[in-house]
């Protein structure tokens, strides 16, 4: 009632402006938290939910993809702002090309979009973030490839931070991909069977150059991986909210890194 009469009279929403205001100190309250902490140095989301969001707001479902794009915008800030150098996310897997062909030529465009837009971003060029696609590009179209390759030419140089993100991306993929590679080797005689090892494997992965994520996120509430880095998640934490990417907020991000830092990783020791 008094949101209306706030509206009817056009005078300001005082309990809209309490709950702001509550809530910037308990962000604040969390960012410092988590600042007298070591930091996660590789964060990994799976980022779940765009179509549910639109679904409950009586949105087309391509509203929430283009929500999803802008809010990956803003976690992105929110890593730089909180000082995570390593963040790689879950765009699009190989399962996804199933979807509908109206839904796949939609993320595509954003896709397309995106990647140009990341290419002659102020912000990734003054703070040096590399982006890089890791997945199976051939299987994507001309078009996307290079706006892709357009992105990771024009960030090739930097390694203050790295954004990675996973597109005709799978878990299972990508190590028979490696075991393709190591057994060519082998056939070739670079290398021998005993020479097989996890480090090997590790750099023949499309990560090879970066650490294994320390935290795995996922938004929705769904409590699985889908195929997402498989391999390189043999020792993360894995953290799961109860909310939809678009609605993904700063705090669901400070209370996953806080939860990590409460935790002791042993490492299987």
């Amino acid at each position: 009632m008094w949101a209306i009469l706030c509206e009817v009279v056009q005078i300001p929403d005082i309990t809209q402006t309490i709950s702001d205001t509550a809530y910037l100190a308990y962000e604040k309250k969390l960012m410092k938290e988590v600042k007298q902490y070591p930091l996660p140095q590789h964060i990994a989301i799976i980022m779940d939910g765009n179509r549910r969001f639109a679904k409950e707001l009586g949105l087309d479902p391509a509203e929430g993809h283009r929500m999803g794009r802008d809010k990956l915008e803003e976690v992105l800030g929110w890593c730089l702002d909180i000082g995570i150098r390593v963040l790689t996310v879950y765009a699009f897997s190989t399962e996804n090309f199933m979807r509908s062909t109206a839904e796949v030529q939609l993320l595509i465009k954003l896709f397309e979009e995106n990647f140009r837009k990341l290419g002659d971003d102020e912000r990734v060029h003054k703070h040096g973030i590399k982006v890089r696609v890791l997945g199976r590009r051939n299987l994507l179209p001309d078009s996307l490839i290079s706006a892709i390759e357009y992105a990771e030419n024009r960030t090739k140089d930097y390694n203050n931070y790295f954004f990675n993100l996973a597109v005709a991306y799978g878990g299972r993929q990508e190590i028979i991909d490696a075991i393709r590679e190591i057994a060519r080797d082998v056939k070739e005689g670079k290398i021998s069977v005993n020479d097989i090892s996890e480090e090997l494997v590790s750099s023949k992965l499309y990560t090879k150059d970066l650490p294994d994520p320390d935290l795995i996120l996922r938004t929705s509430g769904e409590e699985r991986i889908s195929n997402f880095l498989l391999w390189q998640m043999a020792y993360s934490e894995l953290y799961f909210v109860d909310v939809y990417w678009p609605g993904f907020r700063k705090i669901d991000l400070l209370r996953a890194i806080r939860a990590y830092q409460l935790r002791q990783r042993r490492f299987g020791k």
